[in-house]
């Protein structure tokens, strides 16, 4: 009696493992599954009037029932029903229900949106980072974003706080960490905390690219480094930004490059040039085109004899 007992046992902590088992691999299974619906291709697909998704082969996963559709980025997929915008993900679950005005696509993490006139940002969830409240806001970029409102420009970052109030009559995206910025005609640049690590003074700047930046004053251009440093002075006719350490400056109607220390590696005395790609430009001079390389020592060859 007592083996019988002791069997039935056993036999009942089997069958109680082989179903937690079995719980399990059907659980892994639909984890597997829905990896595999989040990870495949998909494709906006219009049939009629009508808009859904499909595989790369026309296999359909989401029915035609929108008005409208855009591809899928960081996973979700814009999609536009009654008039009004939101968002998909790729098993066709509505992650944010078609309540907006028009929205945009996802970028590092964060949509924009329209409601009522008014600009805000959603996260992946759809929840509002930023209930609509601004004139107009650009997308993210470096981890922070630009908004406008009342023809002023501001910055907020990924959470909806504002880490420059709007005061400023323009903004620019972020570039190696600096954003340019103006106010009453004058450029500088600001950090991501808010901080002007170059005051507005310039006649127009451009973004930060290898370190350096473009700056106009009085009609000339010259560089500055990330705290503000006039490593070149204004003194060119024109310039460009830096490519492969080298930048192309023109004087007098002549072209030349100099490297970011500012010395002229290449004089100007080209009628034209291209910025260096792969350790070579393409001149031009009196009426010829031909290469040039700059070596490590400094020496300039020019590839070209009559």
């Amino acid at each position: 009696m007592k083996r019988i007992s002791f069997l039935a046992v056993i036999l009942v902590l089997l069958l109680a493992t082989c179903k937690k088992a079995q719980k399990q691999t059907q659980e892994l299974q639909k984890q597997t599954q829905e990896l595999q619906n989040q990870t495949q291709e998909l494709i906006p697909y219009r049939k009629g009037d009508k808009w859904g998704f499909c595989t790369p082969d026309k296999k359909m996963v989401i029915s035609p029932k929108y008005e409208d559709a855009w591809s899928f980025s960081e996973g979700l997929a814009l999609v536009k029903l009654n008039d009004k915008w939101g968002f998909i993900d790729k098993t066709g679950k509505e992650i944010v229900p078609p309540k907006y005005d028009k929205a945009l696509n996802f970028h590092e993490g964060l949509a924009r949106v329209l409601l009522n006139g008014k600009w805000g940002f959603i996260d992946k969830t759809g929840k509002e980072i930023l209930p609509p409240k601004y004139d107009y806001a650009w997308y993210c970029h470096e981890g922070l974003v630009r908004v406008e409102l009342n023809g002023k420009w501001g910055l907020i970052d990924k959470t909806g706080k504002e880490i420059v109030p709007p005061k400023y009559d323009g903004a620019g995206n972020f570039h190696e960490g600096l954003a340019w910025v103006l106010l009453n005609g004058k450029w500088g640049f600001i950090d991501k905390t808010g901080k002007e690590i170059v005051p507005p003074k310039y006649d127009y700047a451009n973004d930060f690219q290898e370190g350096l930046a473009e700056v106009y004053l009085n009609g000339k251009r010259g560089f500055i480094d990330r705290a503000g440093k006039e490593i070149v002075p204004p003194k060119y006719d024109g310039a460009s930004n830096f490519q492969e350490g080298l930048a192309e400056v023109y004087l007098n109607g002549k072209l030349g490059f100099i490297d970011k220390t500012g010395k002229e590696i290449v004089p100007p005395k080209y009628d034209e040039a291209v910025d260096f790609q792969e350790g070579l430009a393409r001149v031009k001079l009196n009426g010829k085109e031909f290469y040039i390389k700059v070596f490590p020592d400094g020496k300039v060859v020019e590839y070209y004899e009559e």
